[in-house]
């Protein structure tokens, strides 16, 4: 492993003066707490935003019908309880007293618009396709809602949970984007794109108010001007936002705390199972042994991440860590591309092209790979593009080996037939590598279909091993979440998927 380079240290130094001959004598805002985001909100409309300011901010307007668990389960939201009497019937029963801020109470029939003008085109977006093996709703009265499915899908529960979409009132149209009314915690007050989003505290919240009066969303989307503004005070709190090196920067300032917990990003490596390399089990293995995780952790994370052996995290109750671990072992590498008819010539045995995006952190892990594979006769050509280039790219299929992150999207089992079954080929989900196996098909469909969940984690177990064998990815490591605050904020619980939820608990000292 490569320690920084004097470049690298120079860079670490220099951040470290700025900062420290920064002016720190800004005062902060007495009532409002200032959070610092790296972007506008794309669509405040629960139904459509799907980029994560939006949903993050959203998910402190709106209510969900339900919410998630701390192993990322479905608990009550909206709908106090529910009922699955048989696989397409599914019945929730809402709580009583629920007003949306603008004093207006929510029924059943807010539920069933929310998710009627979705399934019936009022509103376009490409959350509709989440939805699709929602038949019918029924509201039988103001309190029950009754989805009917056209076949058996028992991610339902999980995609009306925290952040999946937010009930908006019946007849809402697209006048909702720019002035959003829900029932959650925090009402909207304003929203200038490219500078900021306030939202209030919702005094008459159903559910447990917020102790914040005010919190306002400065877009920042430099991440050194961030530092900087946390320093001289006129920021209060941002949260993975920052590069492991400035937060260890900013953990020295006295007037400055860090939080960390394990988190549910994972980053990872595809491959291209068209490749005629690459299609060879053997040689995706021999890549793993020959990566040493370890020390890009500890050196290009600064620690802040966890060792990963499958693509949901393990604060997931469907996570099976009991598969085949490929610790680093460049003998057993060499051993498995001499089966797969690669011998060295001049000591390589061919050379691989990896895409990546031109993210700073990204290219020197892609570097500390390239070295490291070199060892076991494997020449690792980079390419680095803008991220837009180089995801398009991987879209169309358009590659040897990538490097991406997955963030959100793999906190639910789901995550295995969108990212692995032969019918979610691109453009019908996200198999880019194009990995194709039977019954790892049957398998997903099987889990789909099942609402007990203890046969289905039994069937994604079984799912998890296979995937673990065959490797179409190797999984690096789940990103640790990493807020830093001013110390005049208190009561912060980070969650395992790092979004703002922190801000329902949050209080600002005296």
């Amino acid at each position: 492993m490569v320690l920084p380079s004097r470049n690298c240290a120079f860079c670490i130094i220099t951040m470290v003066l700025t900062l420290g001959f920064l002016s720190c004598s800004a005062k902060p805002e007495p009532n409002t707490l200032v959070m610092l985001i790296e972007s506008s909100p794309a669509n405040l409309d629960p139904r459509v935003g799907v980029d994560a300011q939006s949903e993050r901010i959203d998910n402190l307007i709106f209510d969900d019908l339900l919410s998630r668990g701390e192993n990322l389960d479905v608990a009550p939201g909206l709908a106090e309880r529910w009922e699955i009497p048989d696989p397409l019937t599914y019945t929730f029963h809402l709580h009583h007293g629920v007003v949306f801020h603008d004093g207006r109470p929510l029924t059943s029939r807010d539920v069933k618009w929310t998710f009627d003008s979705l399934l019936q085109g009022k509103v376009r977006s490409p959350k509709v396709g989440v939805y699709r093996f929602v038949d019918h709703i029924d509201a039988p009265d103001d309190f029950t809602v009754i989805f009917h499915m056209k076949e058996a899908s028992a991610t339902l529960l999980w995609n009306l949970s925290d952040g999946a979409i937010g009930i908006v009132p019946y007849g809402s149209g697209s006048e909702i984007t720019a002035h959003p009314v829900g029932s959650g915690p925090f009402k909207f007050v304003s929203n200038e794109t490219d500078k900021q989003v306030t939202i209030e505290r919702n005094t008459g919240y159903w559910g447990a108010p917020p102790k914040l009066d005010r919190v306002r969303f400065a877009v920042v989307p430099d991440a050194t001007t961030r530092a900087l503004e946390l320093r001289k005070g006129s920021g209060d709190v941002t949260i993975n936002s920052l590069t492991p090196d400035t937060v260890l920067t900013l953990q020295r300032d006295p007037s400055l705390a860090v939080e960390r917990a394990p988190g549910t990003v994972l980053s990872y490596l595809g491959f291209n199972l068209r490749d005629p390399i690459l299609r060879d089990a053997r040689v995706r293995q021999a890549i793993a042994y020959g990566l040493n995780r370890e020390p890009m952790i500890e050196y290009l994370w600064r620690g802040e991440a966890q060792l990963a052996r499958s693509i949901l995290p393990p604060q997931s109750w469907a996570y099976d860590g009991d598969v085949p671990a490929y610790d680093h072992n460049p003998d057993k590498a060499r051993s498995l591309l001499d089966a797969a008819g690669y011998p060295p010539i001049n000591g390589v045995r061919f050379h691989l092209t990896m895409k990546t995006s031109t993210d700073e952190n990204t290219r020197l892990m892609v570097a500390v790979m390239q070295q490291q594979l070199r060892e076991v006769g494997i020449a690792l050509d980079i390419r680095s593009f803008e991220f837009a280039t180089f995801f398009a790219d991987v879209t169309h299929g358009a590659f040897q080996l990538y490097g991406l992150r997955w963030i959100g999207g793999n906190e639910d089992p789901d995550i295995f037939e969108y990212a692995f079954h032969s019918a979610k080929f691109p453009p019908n989900g996200a198999n880019r590598g194009y990995y194709s196996n039977r019954e790892i098909d049957r398998l997903i469909d099987q889990a789909r279909q099942e609402v007990d969940t203890a046969v289905r984690k039994e069937l994604y177990a079984k799912v998890q091993l296979i995937l673990a064998q065959e490797l179409p990815y190797i999984d690096l490591w789940y990103l640790d979440n990493v807020l830093v605050h001013n110390k005049r904020v208190r009561n912060l619980q980070l969650n395992p998927a790092g979004n703002y939820d922190f801000l329902r608990t949050a209080e600002l000292a005296p």
